[in-house]
C-alpha cells in the first residue's frame, strides 16, 4: 500500500473521533467511492489466515466475512508494515464493536477484490438492507446503465432488406353496390344446386395478363423421385361358379432340338461376348465392395447420429499412466496385469531404434526397468524392477504371482521375486511421509526417488548358454505337466509351474527349468569363497529364491526350426502352445498326497527348495499336445512339434515343421489362442490378420483383406468368443465381431493415440467392469473401460461362433477341392491341345521368320529409293551394292 493511503485512513479516523469530516487523498482519487468503506487487496497468506479465500470461503453468493477486531490488531502487531490492515490501523483501534465486516467484491466495483466496512451503521445497512430502498453502497453500481454505442454496418441490413416484402404496385379497389329498393326486404334462404342454374355462381378464372410480367428470382420447392406405378390385371371372369381341375405338363425340347441349340452360333456368340464382362465384374467384386453404403461413407450419418448413444458403445478412457522420468525416449514393449491385485499393471520399457542411433555421439547409460502402475496412485509408479538390459517380453507365474520371468534384448532370461513388496502394492503399507516446510528442492527429489522401491533381479541365465538375439516371447508352462530333456511331457508332482519357454530370432526355442539340481548346488558352493565383501553386501538385499540359478542357469533343451523345402531355419518371434488341463487320471495316487487337505494344496512351496526329479520316476502323459504355432519375422506361420527325435546315430535333433504358410507379408507380432476354443488361434502381422484352426492343415479358415495401416497387435476378448481387438500403426483400434460383420470391423476407434500401438491387454476386474490396457510407442499406458456391448455375450454366442468356424472350415475344404479340379481340367486341356496340334507351333515360327525377312528386305529397298531421290546415294555406290 502507498503511504498516502495510510495517512488518509488515519486522518479519516481522526476526523471521525473529533467530529470533523476530512476527505482522504485516496477518497479524492475515486469520487464514486463511499466514505464508510475502504477498498483493499489481501494477499493469499492473509486470506488463508483469516479464512477468507476467494471462491472458497467467500463467493459471489456469500461475499461477507466478519473479522474479529482483536485478530486484526494482533496481525498488525505481528506483521507490522507487511500487514495488509496497516493502512486502517487507527480505524480498527477506534472501531466500537468486536467484529468488523469484510466484503468480497468479485466484480471489482471499487478496483479491488475486498473492501472493509468502517462504521457499524454501514455494516448493518449492508447485512440487513431495507426492502424499499437501495443500499447506498450499491447505488452507484445499480445506476450504471451501459451507454449505447454507434451502430456499424457490416452488410446485414442488405440481407434483411432483400428478405422483407415491399408493395411495388398499387392496390386494387373493388366497390360493391346494391339497389336501394332491396334494402330492408325480408330474406328467405333455401337449398339450391349450383349446377341447375346457369348464373348460379361467378367464376373468376385466372388468365395471363400481357401488361406486365413477374420474374421469379428464387423459389423454394421440394422434389422427390418416385417410381411410376401402373396397375394392371388379367383374370378370367366366371359367370357362374364351377368346380374344375387342370393338369399340365412342362414343354420340353427334344434331344435333337437341344443338340441344335447347343451347337448354334448364336449361343456361342452370346457366351463369347458375355464371358469377359462376367469375369471383369467378378474381379471388381474381389477388389472393391460394390455393396458399400455411399451415404454412410460421406459421413452424414455420423453427423446426424446421437452422440449420447455412441459414447456408451465405444471405449471410455478410465485412466492414463506415464512418467517422463523413466519413459522419456522409450517405448513400451510388453504389458501384463497383475493376476490378483486390483488395478495393478506392469509395463516393460525399451529404447527406440532411432534413439539408439541418435545417441551415438553422446552415449548416456539409462537403467532398464519394469514399472508397476496402480489405479490408487496413477501419478507415480509403485514398484520398479531392475533389469540387466531392456526387456521385450515378461510374464507373471500362474502358480505364484510374485514370481516374474522376462526376456532381455541380449538373449538372457531373468527372474524376479516381489513377495517382499506385496503389502506395499496392495496399499496396506503407507507409501511415504509428509515433507517438512524447510525441505529444499534436492531433498524433495531424493524423497521422491526413495518413495518407489526398486527390486533387483534374483537370477539371470548364463550368457554363453542363452539366446544370441533378443528374446521376443516368453511363456510359463502350465502347472499340469512338465517336460524332460527330450521334450516328452510327464506329470508334474509339484502341481506348480516350474518351466519356461522362450523364443528368439536366433532360429530357436528354449525350455528352461527354475528348479535347482545337484550340479548347480555344487557350483554355487565353489563360487562362494571368491565373492568379495562389496558383492556380498549387494547380494544380501536380493532374495534367495533363485540364488542357485544366478549366472549358471542353462536351458533344459533347445528346439531348432529347419525350413521344410530349402536350407536354412525359421526365425521365430511369437509362439502359442495349448494349455493342457489335467484330468483325474493324472493325479498321483501316493498315500501322502491322498491324505493332504484342500488347504494344504493351496500352499505354494518355496522355489529355492524345489529340485528337479528324475524323468524315470515320472509318468509320461500321452494326451498332452506338443505341437505349437510359431510366427516368424518373414510373416510365416509355422506349425511344429517341440519333441526331439533321434537320428540313425542316436543323436537327438529337432524334427522339421509339419506345415508352413506365408500369409503375412511382414513381422508376425501376435500368435494367441482363443480363451474359449483351444484349437482357434489369432495371428496378426503386416497389413492383415488371420484365424487358424488346429487340425486344418490347408491354411487359415479366416483371412482379412489388406488394410491401409500395419496391424501391430491383436488380442481376443476375455468374455465374448466372437469379439477381438486389432491395434494399428496409426494409433487406432478395430473392434471385430464375427457374428455381426465378417468383412469389416463393427467399430473403429481412431486417434486412440498419436503413435504406434505396441500392446493390448484385456482384464476382467468384476462381472460388471472390464478394462482394456493400450500402450503406444511414446511410453504411455491408457486404460479403457469396455461398454456392455463388448463384454456381455449374447445368448448361445459360444455355440454360434463354433458353428461359424465349422462353416468356414467346410468352405475352405470345398474351395481347395474346386481349385484342385480346375488345375486338373486346365492340365488336361493343355495336354489335349498338344496332342491335336503338335507341329503347329514350329510352322508358325518358320512362317513368322520368313515374313520378318521379307519385311526387312522391303525396308532396305525403300530406304535405297529414298536416298537416291534425295541424291545422297551415288551411282557408283549403287552399282557396287547391287
Amino acid at each position: 500500500m502507498p503511504p498516502t493511503r495510510q495517512k488518509s485512513a488515519t486522518s479519516s479516523a481522526g476526523s471521525k473521533g473529533k467530529g470533523k469530516k476530512t476527505q482522504s487523498p485516496a477518497h479524492m482519487e475515486k469520487p464514486g467511492h463511499p466514505e464508510d468503506i475502504f477498498p483493499m487487496v489481501l494477499t493469499s497468506a492473509t486470506q488463508e489466515h483469516f479464512g477468507c479465500r476467494t471462491d472458497k470461503d467467500v463467493t459471489i453468493e456469500s461475499p461477507y466475512k466478519l473479522l474479529k477486531k482483536d485478530d486484526i490488531i494482533q496481525d498488525i502487531k505481528t506483521r507490522a508494515a507487511v500487514s495488509d490492515f496497516r493502512p486502517v490501523k487507527q480505524i480498527v483501534l477506534d472501531y466500537p464493536e468486536d467484529e468488523i465486516l469484510l466484503v468480497f467484491d468479485r466484480d471489482f466495483t471499487y478496483d479491488h477484490s475486498f473492501y472493509l466496512v468502517l462504521t457499524p451503521e454501514a455494516k448493518d445497512r449492508i447485512l440487513n438492507p431495507p426492502e424499499p430502498e437501495t443500499p447506498e453502497v450499491f447505488q452507484n453500481e445499480v445506476n450504471k446503465i451501459p451507454a449505447p454505442r454507434q451502430w456499424i454496418s457490416l452488410g446485414s441490413e442488405q440481407e434483411i432488406e432483400e428478405e422483407s416484402i415491399k408493395e411495388t404496385r398499387e392496390k386494387l379497389l373493388y366497390k360493391f353496390t346494391r339497389v336501394r329498393r332491396k334494402f330492408g326486404l325480408p330474406v328467405c334462404f333455401s337449398d339450391r344446386n349450383a349446377a341447375d342454374a346457369k348464373d348460379a355462381y361467378l367464376e373468376c378464372a385466372s388468365y395471363q395478363d400481357s401488361r406486365f410480367s413477374i420474374k421469379k428470382m428464387q423459389r423454394d420447392c421440394g422434389v422427390q423421385s418416385v417410381p411410376r406405378l401402373q396397375s394392371s390385371s388379367a383374370q378370367t371372369q366366371w359367370k357362374f361358379q364351377k368346380n374344375v381341375f387342370t393338369q399340365y405338363v412342362p414343354r420340353e425340347l427334344s434331344d435333337e432340338e437341344k443338340e441344335n441349340n447347343l451347337q448354334s452360333e448364336n449361343l456361342k456368340n452370346f457366351c463369347n461376348s458375355v464371358t469377359p464382362r462376367v469375369l471383369q465384374v467378378l474381379q471388381q467384386e474381389e477388389i472393391m465392395n460394390v455393396f458399400i453404403d455411399d451415404w454412410k461413407a460421406l459421413g452424414t450419418a455420423a453427423e446426424d447420429g446421437d452422440w449420447s448413444g455412441k459414447v456408451s458403445e465405444g471405449l471410455i478412457l478410465y485412466q492414463a499412466f506415464t512418467d517422463q522420468k523413466y519413459t522419456k525416449d522409450k517405448k513400451i514393449s510388453s504389458i501384463n496385469w497383475h493376476p490378483t491385485i486390483y488395478g495393478l499393471i506392469a509395463v516393460a520399457l525399451a529404447e527406440k531404434k532411432n534413439e539408439q542411433l541418435n545417441e551415438s555421439k553422446t552415449f548416456v547409460v539409462r537403467p532398464s526397468l519394469i514399472l508397476f502402475y496402480s489405479f490408487s496412485n496413477p501419478s507415480n509408479p509403485q514398484l520398479l524392477l531392475e533389469c540387466p538390459d531392456d526387456i521385450f517380453a515378461f510374464e507373471f507365474c500362474p502358480s505364484d504371482p510374485n514370481i516374474i520371468v522376462g526376456g532381455c534384448i541380449n538373449g538372457q532370461v531373468v527372474l524376479w521375486d516381489i513377495s517382499a513388496h506385496v503389502t506395499h502394492l496392495q496399499g496396506t503399507q503407507p507409501t511415504g511421509k509428509k515433507v517438512s516446510v524447510n525441505t529444499d528442492t534436492f531433498d524433495l527429489e531424493n524423497n521422491k526417488e526413495n518413495k518407489t522401491p526398486v527390486v533387483c533381479y534374483c537370477a539371470v541365465s548364463a550368457l554363453d548358454s542363452s539366446h544370441k538375439a533378443p528374446i521376443t516371447d516368453v511363456q510359463w508352462l502350465p502347472p499340469t505337466f512338465e517336460v524332460t530333456r527330450t521334450g516328452l511331457p510327464v506329470e508334474n508332482k509339484y502341481n506348480i509351474s516350474v518351466q519356461v519357454v522362450t523364443c528368439s530370432p536366433d532360429f530357436a526355442l528354449m525350455f528352461w527349468d527354475v528348479r535347482g539340481s545337484k550340479l548347480l548346488s555344487q557350483s554355487m558352493s565353489d563360487m562362494k569363497p571368491n565373492v568379495d565383501q562389496k558383492t556380498q553386501l549387494t547380494l544380501s538385499t536380493v532374495p534367495d529364491t533363485f540364488k542357485h540359478l544366478d549366472r549358471l542357469w542353462k536351458p533344459l533343451f533347445r528346439v531348432s526350426l529347419p525350413k521344410i523345402d530349402t536350407s536354412g531355419e525359421y526365425a521365430p518371434l511369437k509362439f502359442s502352445l495349448e494349455h493342457y488341463t489335467s484330468n483325474g487320471n493324472n493325479i498321483s495316487s501316493t498315500t501322502e498326497e491322498a491324505n493332504e487337505n484342500d488347504d494344504s494344496l493351496m500352499v505354494i512351496p518355496d522355489y529355492s527348495q524345489l529340485r528337479a526329479l528324475s524323468a524315470r520316476t515320472l509318468r509320461p502323459l500321452d494326451d498332452v499336445n506338443t505341437k505349437l504355432y510359431i510366427g516368424t519375422e518373414n510373416g510365416e506361420i509355422v506349425y511344429t512339434d517341440w519333441k526331439l527325435e533321434k537320428d540313425d546315430s542316436g543323436r537327438l535333433h529337432s524334427a522339421k515343421p509339419l506345415h508352413c504358410f506365408s500369409i503375412h507379408h511382414w513381422l508376425v507380432n501376435t500368435v494367441q489362442r482363443s480363451p474359449f476354443f483351444k484349437d482357434i488361434i489369432l495371428t496378426t502381422g503386416g497389413w492383415s490378420f488371420a484365424i487358424w484352426k488346429e487340425g486344418v492343415m490347408d491354411g487359415p479358415i479366416i483371412q482379412s483383406a489388406s488394410s491401409e495401416h500395419v496391424c501391430t497387435v491383436g488380442c481376443w476378448s476375455l468374455s465374448r468368443p466372437a469379439v477381438f481387438f486389432i491395434g494399428k500403426e496409426d494409433g487406432s483400434i478395430d473392434v471385430w465381431n464375427l457374428l455381426e460383420k465378417t468383412s469389416e470391423p463393427i467399430r473403429v476407434h481412431a486417434h486412440i493415440t498419436n503413435a504406434k500401438i505396441t500392446c493390448i491387454k484385456p482384464w476382467t476386474a468384476s462381472s460388471k467392469q472390464h478394462f482394456l490396457a493400450v500402450t503406444d510407442d511414446l511410453g504411455m499406458v491408457r486404460v479403457f473401460e469396455l461398454p456392455k456391448t463388448l463384454y456381455v455375450p449374447s445368448r448361445s454366442e459360444s455355440l454360434s461362433v463354433k458353428k461359424y468356424f465349422e462353416l468356414e472350415e467346410d468352405r475352405l475344404k470345398d474351395f481347395l477341392k474346386r481349385e484342385e479340379l480346375w488345375a486338373k481340367q486346365k492340365k488336361e486341356a493343355e495336354e489335349q491341345k498338344k496332342k491335336t496340334e503338335p507341329e503347329k507351333p514350329v510352322k508358325f515360327l518358320q512362317e513368322n521368320e520368313e515374313a520378318n525377312m521379307k519385311e526387312y528386305s522391303d525396308y532396305l529397298m525403300l530406304e535405297e529409293s529414298i536416298l537416291k531421290g534425295l541424291g545422297l546415294l551415288p551411282a557408283t555406290a549403287n552399282t557396287q551394292d547391287t
